[in-house]
């Protein structure tokens, strides 16, 4: 097994990395929404955001492992992050420098690995964004590009603060979180010509349940309702809140049947919440907007999906 040697600049990496203050801190959302992203999209058991300390590596958001450290001598990542390209090992057991790596001999019995070095502002690595398989693979050139596009994903999140694109009433994403990140996705869907819809949503009796039950029951309403989402939605697709009672998802490589079948679980979701708090009777009205091939932006998607919602909420009123 070949241990991965120190990169140059070893002691300013490690005072960069511990200046972010993200290691041993807890799991959240604008991280784990782009390992979700990476395992869906090419399909792995394991993706990571892995922080590659002085004797470690620490997964800051870590999907198909139990463990939330590793051995940094043992890493893949610690190869990763001595280049500024993406690093793949297309198959372990064939590596003389991971053959006998004890995560290939052992559990999880690795063969693929695929990881791009996260740079901070300095240009110092700090980790990867990493996908593993437990069967060799190579990746081909639009999909090593995909994986670079959702690295940088999350060298946006690695460098701002988590308050400023995170909501903190229910912990999903806030307006600038959500439109930085489906600007990313929309970017890989016009690159490889994949269809995408936007969904804008509004909770019908939102302001009668605050009026009558208190604000405590519609911030419960809100936490409740993103809760909803995050279980009802693919892990491809970005939801965020977009202030008060509206909410979006853009959802990626995806068709109206897709959205409508989704939608009624949701729909089914909230008879249940109302069914569970005596007093509830909230609904949701939602409008769609359908990335097309002539240029468009999420903001563009934003305001479309936004208008077709009015459209249903005038006429539910009107009814």
């Amino acid at each position: 097994m070949q241990i991965p040697p120190l990169p140059a600049h070893e002691a300013e990496r490690i005072q960069t990395l511990h200046a972010l203050k993200l290691l041993d801190t807890k799991s959240e959302e604008r991280f784990d929404r782009v390992t979700r992203l990476a395992r869906r999209l090419f399909d792995v058991p394991i993706a990571l955001v892995s922080l590659v300390d002085t004797d470690r590596q620490w997964f800051k958001s870590c999907y198909g492992l139990t463990s939330r450290n590793a051995p940094r001598e043992t890493s893949m990542c610690g190869h990763a992050i001595l280049g500024d390209e993406l690093f793949d090992v297309p198959d372990a057991q064939a590596d003389p420098r991971f053959a006998d790596n004890p995560l290939v001999t052992g559990l999880p019995h690795l063969r693929f690995y695929a990881g791009y070095p996260l740079k901070a502002r300095n240009g110092m690595k700090m980790g990867t964004l990493c996908i593993l398989d437990t069967e060799p693979r190579t990746l081909n050139d639009d999909e090593r590009q995909l994986l670079q596009d959702l690295g940088a994903m999350v060298e946006d999140e690695m460098i701002s603060h988590n308050s400023a694109t995170t909501d903190p009433l229910t912990g999903i994403s806030n307006r600038l979180g959500f439109e930085q990140l489906a600007c990313r996705t929309l970017a890989l869907c016009q690159r490889h010509d994949w269809p995408a819809v936007m969904l804008f949503m509004d909770l019908d009796g939102f302001k009668a349940l605050n009026d009558k039950s208190g604000h405590a029951a519609g911030d419960t309403l809100l936490q409740e309702f993103a809760q909803l989402l995050l279980r009802n939605f693919r892990d491809t697709d970005s939801v965020g809140r977009m202030g008060g009672d509206e909410f979006a998802v853009f959802m990626p490589n995806c068709d109206s049947e897709k959205v409508l079948a989704i939608m009624q679980r949701l729909e089914a979701g909230l008879r249940t919440l109302n069914a569970a708090h005596p007093g509830w009777n909230v609904g949701v009205s939602w409008g769609k907007a359908h990335l097309l091939h002539q240029p468009t932006s999420i903001l563009g998607l934003l305001h479309e999906a936004d208008q077709a919602m009015y459209t249903v909420k005038r006429a539910k009123r009107a009814s």
